[in-house]
């Protein structure tokens, strides 16, 4: 790790295949803790390259415990989190919003790591079981529409880096990560990231595959689309920039979107939107981006028709029965 450390700290980057071997030895144990460190730390004072990103995502997919669920045709829809804007928890209510749809849905978590609530983290405090049992995941997807996959579980490189993370409590490269590093490897993806520099990087790479896929980036700052003003999406179809009555949505503040400040606060907000008690706003922010995943998704519908599907799944409760299903 010395001749690693010393090579990026002479401002030069990592080959793909460089990243893929660090990677690799840090999921074998073969580094301390400081040493680990030290190496996330390099990647918060300047940016990732697409070589090391790529390098770092494929050392996770040789190693995770893979899930064939491809019969399903399954999405993911998560955020990199990262973004230090303490929202509820939008993009988990939306994978069941979306799974309520009729789209089935491996939803790929962790716990919180800047912020108070990860979609781990109110799953647990909820009641659900994390589980890598792949009958009962194959189970739930198929009675639920949509099954959780607690990163842990499948990665053992975060065995090594989840409390040097947890100490740091900042953002990291495996913020970058998380959603490319599904371990059910889904051809549908709708992801919200923290900069416009990540989502280039996931537009790269993902245009390098045969993915569906929509990226979202709203411009003041979220990893996902806050409604709070202008966003930023690329997907299969486009780039453009969107405002919240493009979606025929309301501008909201970001004090509306504010998580709490205890996990029980966020479990209750989420249960609130579930159970139909959620403000307009919202309902407003888990509707518009349950739809842009849905729009991702499927090529042959209208952002307007996905729009009309996402509501009505929220507002009819079939996200609700989805999320009681699979907590059964």
């Amino acid at each position: 790790m010395k001749e690693i450390l010393n090579h990026l700290f002479e401002y030069k980057t990592l080959t793909k295949d460089q990243a893929r071997t660090v990677l690799t030895d840090i999921t074998q144990g073969n580094y301390t803790h400081v040493q680990i460190a030290s190496f996330l730390t390099v990647y918060m004072m300047r940016s990732i390259t697409v070589a090391e990103l790529e390098g770092f995502r494929d050392a996770m997919l040789e190693q995770c415990l893979a899930l064939d669920f491809s019969a399903y045709d399954p999405m993911d829809v998560c955020g990199t989190g990262g973004d230090g804007k303490n929202t509820f928890n939008i993009s988990t209510l939306a994978s069941f919003v979306v799974a309520g749809a009729g789209q089935r849905v491996v939803k790929h978590g962790n716990y919180a790591v800047s912020s108070t609530c990860g979609s781990s983290t109110v799953m647990e405090y909820l009641g659900y079981k994390f589980t890598n049992d792949k009958d009962i995941l194959r189970r739930k997807i198929e009675e639920a529409g949509i099954c959780f996959l607690h990163a842990p579980l499948f990665h053992p490189a975060m065995k090594y880096v989840a409390p040097v993370r947890k100490e740091l409590g900042v953002k990291t490269f495996f913020n970058m990560l998380g959603p490319m590093v599904n371990p059910a490897f889904p051809q549908k993806q709708m992801v919200g990231v923290f900069s416009l520099e990540l989502a280039r990087l996931y537009a790269y790479l993902y245009q390098q595959t045969t993915k569906q896929f929509a990226i979202v980036h709203a411009l003041d700052g979220y990893d996902e689309i806050s409604l709070t003003g202008n966003f930023k999406m690329i997907s299969t179809k486009k780039e453009q920039v969107l405002s919240p009555d493009q979606l025929g949505l309301p501008t909201v503040a970001a004090s509306d979107l504010f998580g709490g400040e205890t996990v029980e606060e966020a479990a209750r907000i989420f249960t609130d939107v579930l159970q139909g008690r959620g403000t307009l706003a919202q309902n407003s922010a888990v509707i518009a981006n349950a739809a842009m995943a849905l729009y991702g998704a499927n090529p042959a519908i209208s952002l307007e028709e996905a729009i009309a599907t996402a509501r009505e799944s929220l507002e009819s409760k079939k996200a609700l029965r989805s999320f009681e299903k699979l907590m059964v």
